[in-house]
């Protein structure tokens, strides 16, 4: 199930608590073994982190000094993504680099922490934390804001959908 993202209503919270990170919350309706799976499972990340365009997993190797690899096929091209982990701490820490082809070099910090909230909710929390400043606020005046709520909306169907039925790729829980 590939379903291409419009550009909803944003659901998520984004703050910039110091001049080099970036935090966004976001609350999803699944329990927290079934989100850590959507972000740790190859064949679940190809259906939602692309915003619903397609995405090729190169490499996934989640472990500690393990590299992950995708690249995104969009309307307006080819861009590739990677990293390598360095904490992977189930089912509620991962901890990577990321850098994105078209600015090699510039390579940010993400943590993504995910609070089991009960009744089947999770609240996922990712910071990014850049080397500079301007590093920073580039990643913010790229429109990444609004790819993250593409993505997202994305990986809210793929949560919704019941169990076995996710799509060809696999299933969220």
């Amino acid at each position: 199930m590939t379903t291409k993202a419009t550009t909803p209503t944003p659901r998520h919270q984004l703050s910039t608590p110091s001049d080099r990170e970036i935090r966004i919350e976001r609350v999803f309706d699944a329990p927290v073994e079934r989100v850590w799976r959507a972000f740790t499972d190859p064949a679940l990340v190809a259906q939602w982190w692309g915003r619903g365009n397609q995405l090729v997993i190169e490499r996934m190797e989640v472990e500690r000094g393990g590299h992950w690899r995708f690249v995104e096929h969009s309307p307006e091209g080819v861009h590739g993504f990677e990293g390598r982990y360095r904490e992977v701490t189930p089912p509620h820490r991962l901890v990577q680099t990321f850098e994105w082809d078209g600015m090699p070099g510039h390579v940010a910090v993400d943590t993504v922490e995910l609070e089991d909230l009960g009744g089947g909710r999770t609240k996922v929390v990712s910071t990014s934390l850049f080397h500079t400043v301007e590093e920073r606020d580039g990643m913010l005046a790229s429109g990444m804001e609004t790819g993250l709520a593409q993505s997202y909306a994305v990986l809210d169907a793929l949560l919704a959908a019941p169990r076995g039925h996710e799509g060809a790729h696999g299933d969220a829980g």
